[in-house]
């Protein structure tokens, strides 16, 4: 009888008991695993128009331009759809590959309106929601704490070069491979390329040694321990991912910074900008609108207001960046009731899923993950404010 073995020493599984299924999953793998949001979001000529809106003095709306893209998107969401899910005999089974399917059908509507301004925020919209005003007050509730007088300003003085060492370094707790690349055309520190098995940095970028521990713990520790557990799964939409997997795959990443015990005042702050600048988009600011707000109103420093209104108005606004902060908030209570964290390490996956992931692994169509996130093993957060912030938030 045919097997299909998920690893050298993980679970057999018979694909001719789940033929349907199998087939369905390699076909979906083979349509969408290419085909990462970021990849196209990110502009191509940031510094340019970060450089000509300074110079208007924050006046003149930034003109982005954005990677042309490498397939047909009227096509990918007719194959997409063209699954026959009826032949996915178990109900809970069949019902997440629906929902799979819509949100990745979601996910190319995105990419094909990337910088047509509101029909690609309506798009985004669709796929990672709005802040609430919950989640607006929890952001304010933080931003009312007084700066923490015994936390240094470290300064950003180690290049690209530093921080790949620093990198190669820390990965060595882990016993994956990946490489590590740099790029002048990406709007954060740094990101992972799921499909690439890689760790992106921003070539020009200035790190200090704080944000390298950040960073790594973030990036390496969880995206990237969930992009190779992911890849062992018998079933790739475990790597592909699960709907609405990014609340609780960004919860996972900041919640090792905490762990790992350089969560602090000033980062819960920067993910609450987020949220405020998130909520600007709803309420109609342009970019300078939005630039204005953080810079005049909350007193950043140009540098930083600029990143997080880039952040949240590229493609013509997107909204994922509220969800670092509720899927912190969300993490922390679970961990805090004493749950393990484990089965949402096997991929990219959600929260909401558990009793799913818990059935496929029940029929042996899913393993427990092969790598687990260092910082977890240990809590050592020290810092009182932090906790009382997170315990406190609604």
């Amino acid at each position: 009888m045919p097997k299909h073995l998920s690893n050298d020493h993980m679970i057999s599984v018979d694909t001719q008991q789940y033929e349907a299924l199998f087939k369905i999953d390699r076909e979906i793998d083979r349509l969408v695993k290419d085909i990462e949001l970021l990849n196209y979001l990110n502009p191509l000529n940031i510094e340019q128009e970060k450089k000509r809106f300074f110079a208007s003095k924050y006046s003149l709306e930034p003109e982005f331009h954005y990677r042309k893209l490498k397939f047909n998107p009227f096509k990918l969401q007719r194959q997409i759809f063209n699954q026959r899910l009826e032949r996915i005999e178990d109900d809970d089974v069949r019902k997440l590959y629906q929902d799979i399917i819509y949100e990745y059908a979601g996910l190319v509507q995105c990419i094909e309106s990337i910088g047509k301004g509101r029909p690609f925020y309506f798009n985004s919209l669709k796929v990672f929601g709005t802040p609430k005003e919950r989640d607006v007050q929890n952001a304010r509730f933080i931003l009312h704490f007084q700066d923490e007088e015994d936390e240094p300003e470290e300064e950003k003085l180690l290049d690209v070069d530093a921080a790949i060492d620093y990198f190669e370094h820390f990965s060595q707790r882990y016993s994956f491979n990946f490489s590590i690349q740099k790029s002048t055309n990406i709007s954060a520190a740094a990101m992972v390329l799921n499909s690439a098995e890689a760790l992106v940095l921003k070539k020009n970028h200035k790190y200090s040694q704080h944000q390298l521990k950040v960073l790594a713990n973030h990036e390496i520790g969880v995206h990237l321990v969930t992009t190779f557990n992911g890849k062992s799964q018998p079933l790739q939409i475990f790597s592909n991912g699960f709907v609405r997997n990014t609340e609780t795959q960004e919860g996972l990443a900041v919640f090792s910074e905490y762990m790992s015990g350089c969560l602090n005042l000033k980062r819960l702050k920067e993910l609450s900008y987020r949220v405020i600048a998130a909520d600007s988009l709803i309420k109609g600011y342009s970019f300078s609108d939005t630039f204005d707000l953080l810079f005049s109103q909350y007193k950043l420093d140009r540098d930083e207001a600029w990143q997080i209104t880039l952040r949240v108005h590229r493609g013509g606004g997107f909204t994922k960046d509220y969800m670092y902060l509720t899927g912190l908030k969300k993490i922390y209570n679970f961990y805090q009731e004493g749950n393990d964290l484990g089965d949402l390490l096997t991929g990219k996956v959600h929260l909401t899923a558990l009793p799913v992931i818990k059935k496929l692994q029940g029929l042996g169509l899913a393993h427990k993950n092969q790598h687990y996130t260092d910082s977890y093993h240990t809590n050592l957060n020290t810092n009182k404010t932090v906790d009382f912030i997170l315990h406190n938030l609604k």
